[in-house]
């Protein structure tokens, strides 16, 4: 799999490629799933870091007390005529349980909160329109605590966090980021 500027290696990102942000849980195994999932289908890149807090250039340990107003977020650049955002919010739901409000498995607080964060209105209405597909159809049995909020300031995440589960074989993955075998969204 291509690394691609995480790593920072030049790449030519197209004017039409786009911008899907979302949050859900420890952005290692966020990151880990989706290069796996989409990494040679129109991913051009996917960064870890930290959206959606009140803080300018927070670090991990800033962002880990809870006080920043963080997500540990995952920004991916994608083609859009090769995947839809569509597509990358379905999977965004199947990976993680956006029913648990501020945490996955035994990650607590609001940096591992569930949360999409558009990037235009027509991403909005995308958001809520998926989110209220999976809230019937997928997630039946708890209420969908998953926020979807405008992108904000992005902040990349320290060089170590950027693929760190390809680096570090066997490190640390939320035992809540797993895909789920849902059927399609009618």
């Amino acid at each position: 799999m291509s690394l691609g500027p995480a790593e920072g290696g030049v790449q030519n990102i197209p004017d039409t490629a786009e911008k899907c942000t979302v949050a859900a849980g420890c952005f290692w195994g966020v990151e880990h799933l989706f290069r796996k999932n989409f990494g040679e289908q129109g991913l051009y890149d996917a960064r870890v870091g930290y959206i959606g807090g009140d803080v300018n250039n927070p670090g991990y340990r800033a962002v880990c007390t809870g006080r920043t107003g963080h997500a540990e977020a995952l920004q991916m650049t994608f083609d859009p005529s090769t995947i839809s955002y569509t597509t990358l919010l379905e999977f965004f739901y199947k990976m993680h349980d956006p029913t648990t409000k501020n945490r996955q498995g035994a990650d607590t607080g609001t940096q591992y909160r569930s949360a999409i964060f558009y990037h235009s209105p027509e991403q909005e209405h995308a958001a809520k329109e998926v989110t209220e597909k999976v809230q019937t159809q997928w997630w039946k049995g708890g209420k969908i605590s998953t926020e979807i909020l405008e992108a904000g300031t992005w902040w990349d995440a320290e060089t170590y966090h950027q693929l760190y589960l390809d680096k570090n074989p066997g490190g640390y993955e939320c035992p809540a980021h797993y895909v789920r075998s849902f059927p399609p969204l009618s």
